[in-house]
């Protein structure tokens, strides 16, 4: 466990996954078990960097300790490959996990893909080699069910290629089960035409209402965009609708609210894309009443992690967003991570508490996958100073 103080605020950065000659981690996913009060943080296990050499998900478990007044860290287990998590001759990716909050169960969704074939070679040629699947447990990742595979669904065979998440999905109030998605549709009907090699991503949603056994696409967001996630969030009045941050190919994050007749893009805000861009994370949190924080609050805002230097993955921000159908609100970044930072996942605790999973490093953002937690309060400070 590493010390770090920040403008001084004092956080503990925990290595869950430490990168070697032999293996590399990367693509960080955290859930917070509210019921269970467990973490699960899951990551691929790769042989190099390169996508293509990915080999299990991983998963370490953890409960959340107070080290001193103000200061909470997470216990974490070993770690444990999900062996589940798998298609003979596919490397599994993209872990992505959503709870439905009725049955106690947690869906453990991810991709899997052909061989070593590349994204790259799949939007040439408009030939998918990626399918949908997920695996369940109920006692907090001790036992998982078999692989149930979503490959049949009709929207995929229309598609150059596609992934869910990374990150996390969600469940809204109304029982409906998210997964983020992104999906690079096809600019041509033919099979394998070399034509698709102008194939565009659109981000979108994979679904399923009301504890069902029938999940579905959404409609794409008219925009380009990719790697996403998403966040229900409620105003004043206690209208509910969907929050989509989405990562772009640069400049600007691309932003879109779904009221309940789909994705709307919103004008370009204040956060800016990382070089040819990065996955971000998002949560929505209920908004703090009379300077307390208040988990039964009808209104929800939004706090969201990524790289904040506009050219390399460097400096990793925390950024609040106290109305989130304005892109304008966002606030300036504290940065919990100085250095090399790429992909991150947030989970909102309670009462205020935070913890984000990141990757971060010395020299390279592939070096390790940190953890760190941190207070409401923490965020207000940093983004003041």
């Amino acid at each position: 466990m590493d010390d770090i103080t920040l403008k001084g605020h004092q956080l503990q950065k925990q290595t869950l996954f430490k990168s070697d000659r032999k293996r590399v981690y990367r693509i960080p996913s955290l859930f917070y078990d509210s019921d269970k009060k467990i973490f699960m943080a899951f990551a691929e296990q790769r042989s190099t960097v390169h996508d293509s050499s990915t080999k299990h998900l991983v998963l370490k478990t953890g409960t959340l300790k107070e080290e001193s007044p103000g200061v909470r860290t997470i216990e974490w287990s070993e770690l444990k490959v999900v062996e589940e998590a798998h298609l003979d001759g596919h490397r599994t990716m993209n872990p992505c996990p959503v709870y439905e909050k009725t049955s106690r169960t947690l869906f453990l969704f991810f991709i899997c893909v052909k061989g070593v074939i590349s994204e790259c070679w799949q939007r040439f040629w408009g030939c998918n080699k990626a399918r949908p699947c997920y695996i369940t447990t109920k006692d907090g990742g001790q036992t998982w069910s078999g692989v149930t595979d979503l490959s049949h669904l009709p929207d995929i065979k229309r598609w150059a290629t596609f992934a869910v998440g990374p990150g996390h999905g969600l469940q809204t109030e109304s029982g409906r089960l998210i997964i983020p998605t992104y999906a690079y549709a096809s600019c041509s009907t033919s099979y394998c035409c070399i034509s698709c090699k102008c194939s565009v991503p659109h981000a979108l949603t994979l679904y399923r209402d009301n504890e069902g056994s029938s999940w579905h696409f959404s409609k794409l967001l008219e925009t380009e965009s990719l790697e996403c996630e998403m966040a229900e969030v409620s105003d004043d009045e206690g209208h509910n609708y969907i929050y989509c941050n989405a990562r772009s190919k640069g400049g600007y994050r691309v932003e879109a609210i779904d009221r309940g007749a789909g994705f709307e893009t919103l004008p370009a805000g204040k956060l800016v894309e990382t070089g040819g861009g990065c996955q971000g994370s998002v949560v929505s949190f209920p908004a703090p009443s009379e300077g307390a924080m208040a988990d039964s609050s009808q209104n929800k805002w939004l706090l969201y992690t990524h790289p904040s230097d506009l050219s390399n993955r460097i400096n990793l921000g925390v950024y609040l967003n106290k109305s989130p159908q304005d892109p304008n609100a966002w606030s300036k970044p504290w940065i919990i991570n100085s250095g090399p930072s790429g992909y991150s996942d947030l989970a909102y605790i309670e009462d205020g508490w935070f913890a984000c999973l990141m990757e971060c490093g010395a020299q390279k953002e592939t070096e390790q996958i940190a953890c760190e937690v941190f207070h409401y309060s923490q965020v207000e400070k940093g983004i003041a100073e």
